[in-house]
């Protein structure tokens, strides 16, 4: 006998950790204002990309002596350069408790070859950040994308460190009230937590940031796409607008919309709470069913954005194909879409609860959770 189907369906079923669900309000006429087919470096592309930067410091809070760019490449891009412009004056420790921080691992080590150690955590956990040397640099993310894991506070990074920190905080940005007296360098992308479009990073420095770069020269050639400064000094007008590269002007006017968005429903202390919401109606979920947990059993060092769930029932054989097999009723009958595990994590779910992602959708999604469960294990 086939299992009954929930009634009630999401009215929007993506869950994808990026590019993440757009904000509930989007709507494509809202970009017929976008200079197109005009220079980036003409004063109206100018202007936006400023409104891009100036509108981002408020939102978030950033001090007004940091730097703020839009660089390309996305978040990666944004992280490569600063470890490439930024990494090898002093020994620097490496921090990884998933597949991205990983990945700045083995840059370090084998690309750029600079003095370091590497501090790593399984899946689900992270690393004891109190326990690092901060005379040296230190690069870290804030919330592991693929592992559902965050870290509680910046506290335990000393306000007098002789060190950088470099932080990936692709998927913490606008989801957390991060601590930028305790970040000299900090890196996101637009398609996470607000929704907007692949391709463009935002970098933000710290005046002590700024200080190494204008005092350090790295032993290694840099690519134009990567140089921040020019004759020893900063290239202050990367941090006005001036882009590197050429940007998407469609792309910059969706995420200026995104932010006007993020500012309507009340700023970063509701994109937080919004964000919370969603994680909270998991959290509940998952306590009244005994075949799924949370990959990180902390409560504490749980992601509030990329939410990552592992089944449990000691009925499931194999674990990989089972959870791939949910995944794909869930799409099928779209109400949850890419919510698969990331490829090289354990074999789980993970779903986006970034604060552009309504909580009644969570809400009426996870009925069909445990639908595409008991329909998988009756099968």
């Amino acid at each position: 006998m086939a299992i009954q189907k929930p009634v009630t369906r999401p009215a929007n079923p993506r869950f994808s950790s990026g590019p993440c669900a757009k904000p509930p309000t989007y709507d494509l006429a809202k970009l017929a204002s976008a200079p197109l087919g005009r220079s980036h470096r003409a004063a109206p592309g100018k202007a936006k990309l400023l409104e891009a930067i100036e509108t981002t410091r408020e939102i978030l809070g950033v001090p007004a002596d940091y730097r703020i760019g839009i660089v390309p490449a996305s978040d990666t891009g944004a992280f490569e350069m600063a470890m490439w412009s930024l990494l090898g004056e002093r020994p620097v420790q490496m921090v990884a408790w998933e597949s991205f921080g990983a990945g700045w691992v083995t840059d370090v080590a084998k690309q750029l070859k600079i003095d370091h150690s590497i501090h790593t955590a399984q899946y689900g956990e992270i690393v004891d950040m109190a326990a690092l040397n901060y005379d040296d640099d230190v690069c870290f993310t804030w919330n592991g994308t693929t592992s559902g894991v965050r870290l509680t506070s910046g506290d335990v990074i000393p306000a007098d460190r002789n060190g950088l920190t470099l932080c990936d905080a692709t998927s913490a940005a606008f989801a957390v009230d991060l601590p930028w007296d305790k970040l000299d360098v900090t890196t996101f992308s637009w398609q996470k937590v607000l929704g907007g479009e692949a391709a463009h990073g935002m970098l933000i420095l710290s005046p002590r940031a700024v200080e190494r770069l204008e005092s350090y020269t790295p032993a290694w050639p840099l690519p134009k796409i990567f140089r921040l400064t020019k004759g020893g000094k900063l290239i202050e007008g990367i941090f006005r607008g001036e882009t590197i590269n050429t940007p998407s002007m469609l792309c910059v006017e969706d995420y200026l919309q995104a932010l006007a968005w993020a500012k309507s429903v009340g700023g970063l202390e509701r994109l937080v709470a919004r964000a919370d919401a969603n994680t909270a109606a998991i959290t509940s979920f998952v306590d009244a069913h005994d075949w799924i947990e949370f990959l990180a059993t902390d409560p504490a060092i749980r992601s509030n954005t990329s939410v990552c769930l592992k089944f449990t029932s000691e009925r499931i054989k194999d674990r990989a194909a089972f959870a791939k097999a949910v995944a794909k009723r869930l799409s099928d009958e779209d109400v949850a879409l890419d919510v698969g595990a990331y490829r090289d994590a354990p074999p789980g779910l993970r779903i986006w609860c970034g604060g552009t992602v309504e909580t009644s959708d969570i809400k009426a999604m996870l009925p069909w959770l445990a639908w595409a469960f008991e329909s998988e294990i009756a099968s």
